[in-house]
């Protein structure tokens, strides 16, 4: 979908990777190679918040089946809308990637001079329902304000986002623009930006074509709201089954507890600035846990505030890339499911929540 002249421009994108080694697509296993390919051709460009998991081959998979069959295939939501999803969600995350990066592409695929101004609105009016508080209280006849045969789909991309936004936030530089752009230059880059995205965004390919790069798995109870879709559903149930394997690989059973124990009770709200509780969270794991807990519990509950001394701190127990994108993947995966479970009970029951 893109020029030959511009495809290695954007390949450079993947330098905006830190604190893991990014993987190049020359140097990339067969594996890695062949999801690389499937997202340069459907995306548009080899999209850095998937090229980041690259370390670990079936999370790479995973973190591509959710975002192709959510946001990118074919189905009964446009584009834009699901964009505007993408957007709003990334928003309450504190996720200023992710907001650049959307809400560029819904302004992109907004007619008119007053299109960004008009995305960020649209963004801002599917806030209260997909953003994160997760508010277990609100009845479904408060929500949904979208038809039932939606809820698969629009749930599927707050989903994913809850999931990339955290990923983001620990692996990729506050933006997509080069740093330093002066404000003009900074709105050309963005304008470019929406062109390519836009050029991607216009053609949805089919739905379920991505499914056979991971076994099929049965679909978890707190993913039943995806069930309306086929897609959907076989999306979310495989990447559940591996990134759930991924993190009994990197993260002992004893923090992945205190994890769903921590998201059950949790009110979907940032914790605040003070870090204090995830050491009172850690206290009862054997010390050589708590690196792998204060990692995970920050993933999960407030990204933003994961620094280089908690990732060095857990490497130096666990070296290499491979763990720390399965320990942190699962984390946020964990996080995300507890969040989209919420937005699922407020479905109308026709659409499998």
């Amino acid at each position: 979908m893109t020029t030959p002249f511009l495809r290695p421009a954007l390949r450079r994108s993947m330098a905006q990777i830190h604190r893991i080694a990014a993987v190049r697509p020359g140097d990339a296993g067969e594996e890695v190679a062949g999801v690389f390919a499937d997202v340069e051709r459907e995306f548009g460009m080899l999209a850095p918040p998937i090229g980041l998991h690259a370390a670990s081959p079936e999370v790479l998979a995973a973190s591509w089946v959710m975002l192709r069959e959510t946001l990118v295939a074919g189905g009964r939501v446009d584009r834009a809308t699901k964009e505007a999803v993408a957007a709003a969600v990334s928003a309450a995350n504190s996720c200023p990637y992710c907001v650049e990066v959307h809400g560029t592409t819904l302004a992109a695929l907004l007619p008119g001079a007053a299109a960004p101004g008009t995305a960020r609105a649209t963004a801002e009016g599917w806030a209260d329902w997909f953003g994160q508080d997760g508010d277990r209280e609100r009845a479904p006849e408060e929500g949904a304000p979208f038809p039932a045969q939606a809820g698969p789909e629009l749930v599927g991309v707050a989903v994913t986002f809850h999931y990339l936004n955290r990923m983001v936030n620990l692996f990729l530089e506050p933006s997509p623009l080069p740093a330093g752009l002066p404000p003009a230059a900074r709105a050309v880059a963005r304008a470019v930006l929406g062109r390519l995205m836009r050029r991607g965004a216009r053609v949805a390919p089919p739905a379920g074509t991505s499914l056979d790069l991971l076994p099929s798995a049965p679909l978890p109870g707190d993913l039943r709201w995806a069930a309306g879709t086929p897609s959907v559903a076989g999306a979310f149930a495989r990447a559940a089954a591996a990134i759930d394997a991924a993190g009994a690989r990197a993260a002992p059973e004893g923090v992945r507890a205190l994890v769903a124990e921590q998201l059950a009770a949790w009110d979907g709200r940032p914790p605040g600035i003070s870090r204090g509780w995830v050491e009172e969270a850690v206290s009862d794991l054997p010390g050589d846990e708590r690196p792998a807990g204060r990692l995970a519990l920050l993933t999960a509950k407030a990204s933003y505030q994961v620094d280089d001394g908690l990732v060095a701190e857990f490497r130096r127990g666990r070296p290499g890339d491979t763990a720390l994108i399965e320990l942190t993947s699962w984390a946020a995966l964990t996080a995300a499911r507890e969040l989209g479970a919420r937005l699922g009970a407020r479905l109308p029951a026709s659409t499998g929540g």
